[in-house]
């Protein structure tokens, strides 16, 4: 994924296409959110786990302010 890919993502994705960002096998990134030790803050909604965009962009330091939309959202570790 390029630069350009990151840019177009949703203001938040699903673990697993978070992982592919970051290049994590899905039993990785699930044990990394399980034991507190994913890099960026996560959303838990329900049994879903969501990452948002802009801590990816962050983390991969890409700006963000490109990003459409930015939404304060409260977040667990």
């Amino acid at each position: 994924m390029d630069e350009d890919d990151l840019r177009q993502l949703p203001v938040v994705v699903d673990l697993l296409t978070a992982a592919s960002v970051l290049g994590i096998g899905r039993t990785s990134a699930y044990e990394l959110v399980r034991t507190g030790r994913w890099p960026t803050p996560v959303l838990r909604l329900g049994n879903r786990i969501r990452v948002p965009t802009a801590a990816l962009r962050e983390l991969l330091s890409l700006s963000t302010a490109s990003a459409e939309v930015q939404v304060p959202v409260a977040v667990e570790r």
